[in-house]
């Protein structure tokens, strides 16, 4: 299957890119909005961390359900109708938790969870090669990179929103609470997901209006079950997807687990704690756009990424919770709060996690030549990893290891990261 750029002879990428960076804005919402709305749950419903790790699982596992069929979904009506439907599904799910939150039913907001998924698994399967193929291949990461930091920028706008817009009732894990401060809890949720129903919808109808070109398919592959077959032969590539599964697995417990463990520790801001890591990420791909590839290769910073990732976990499972020098140095000077160590080391982990993505795509893709369209695919797949990440820290919660403790199972995680970097993506044959 091979796909072309439909357009008018010399016309700018620029409305084209407000398109696509749209979705990747409204994307950031939908995924960094788990950080949030997790210990928020998590307190109103009285969930142990190993339920409310459910939250976010059931919002990623939609990959799995949904990646091939959004695939073929976007083959039969295209790439802008896609982004469309994929709005269009997620901000249908938006008004799901209204009687979710009327009702106090944590099975209502799973299953409004894993449809607001399924459309987040359309867009992504729309927007992603829309970006790559809107302009020249040579200029394709600058636009990736450009979509990377509008969705992480959403990452740290929305969850302090929520966190302003929504009442905490009490500041500790545990805590029991009256049922009027639940009522009161469940009430202020409503107003918000009403308005972000509506910008999706917004959104939905921009993507389907908007007089923008589109990728169209010139032909169809007979034989895509054999390509994919033929790209698992590629052992840089399979190592590639378990490292995107590892890398988002523990991109998703830094950004959406810090609120549960600020939760569990006391900390009353918890609803915004996904902020800081998001913060910390955008602090990596504006180091990452700097130096890559004039003072650093893409293999480089995978290297000091996985490095990076095990240091940052040992210093969150041996930290003390009594200890603020981090805040004390980069907070608290310039009017910021005073915040555990292990604490600001979770959202540490999104600085070391930045560059992971954008180096990994490439080097599991290299030497591909006309499997790179069914190998994308299967990168894309690996977004999975994101159901498994918080599950294990929940499981290793109720395991015995502690809120903090569990956080020693993401080290498996960046060691094959740096596998991977050093000689994983090298190796040519089984």
């Amino acid at each position: 299957m091979t796909t072309s750029v439909v357009e008018a002879p010399a016309k700018s990428t620029l409305l084209p890119m407000a398109l696509a960076g749209s979705m990747f804005f409204i994307l950031g919402c939908i995924t960094w909005l788990n950080g949030a709305i997790t210990p928020f749950l998590q307190q109103m419903l009285e969930l142990t961390p190993l339920q409310a790790s459910f939250i976010i699982s059931s919002f990623y596992i939609a990959v799995t359900i949904a990646g091939i069929p959004s695939a073929m979904l976007i083959k039969r009506v295209g790439y802008k109708n896609g982004m469309a439907i994929g709005c269009a599904v997620m901000a249908a799910s938006a008004l799901l938790y209204i009687p979710a939150a009327k009702l106090q039913a944590i099975e209502v907001f799973l299953f409004a969870q894993l449809l607001i998924g399924v459309g987040q698994t359309i867009l992504q399967t729309a927007v992603n090669p829309y970006v790559v193929k809107m302009g020249s291949e040579e200029s394709a990461a600058v636009r990736v990179c450009i979509m990377g930091l509008l969705n992480k920028f959403a990452g740290v706008v929305v969850p302090i929103i929520f966190a302003m817009v929504t009442v905490a009732a009490v500041a500790g894990e545990g805590a029991t609470l009256s049922q009027e401060q639940k009522d009161a809890m469940a009430s202020s949720l409503v107003a918000p997901y009403i308005a972000i129903a509506a910008l999706i919808f917004v959104f939905a109808a921009f993507a389907k209006f908007s007089p923008l070109p589109d990728l169209v398919f010139e032909d169809e592959n007979p034989n895509a079950k054999g390509e994919v077959r033929e790209a698992l032969k590629h052992p840089h590539l399979v190592l590639g997807v378990v490292g995107i599964a590892l890398y988002v697995a523990v991109e998703v417990i830094a950004a959406d687990t810090i609120g549960s463990y600020a939760l569990a520790i006391g900390i009353a801001d918890y609803s915004m704690m996904t902020s800081y890591t998001m913060g910390c990420m955008l602090i990596g791909y504006a180091i990452g756009i700097a130096l890559i590839p004039k003072y650093m290769s893409q293999q480089n910073a995978l290297v000091m990424s996985g490095v990076a990732g095990i240091i940052t976990v040992a210093a969150v499972v041996f930290g003390s919770n009594d200890s603020h020098v981090i805040s004390e140095l980069l907070l608290v000077p310039f009017g910021g709060p005073q915040l555990p160590d292990p604490l600001l080391c979770i959202a540490l982990l999104g600085f070391a996690n930045a560059m992971v993505w954008p180096a990994i795509w490439p080097l599991a893709l290299k030497g591909l030549g006309r499997l790179t369209g069914t190998a994308s695919g299967l990168l894309i797949m690996g977004i999975a990893g994101g159901a498994l990440g918080p599950l294990l820290i929940g499981v290793g919660n109720a395991a015995g290891l502690g809120a903090q403790g569990a956080y020693a199972l993401m080290i498996p995680s960046y060691i094959f990261i740096l596998y991977y970097a050093i000689s994983g993506h090298k190796k040519t044959h089984w």
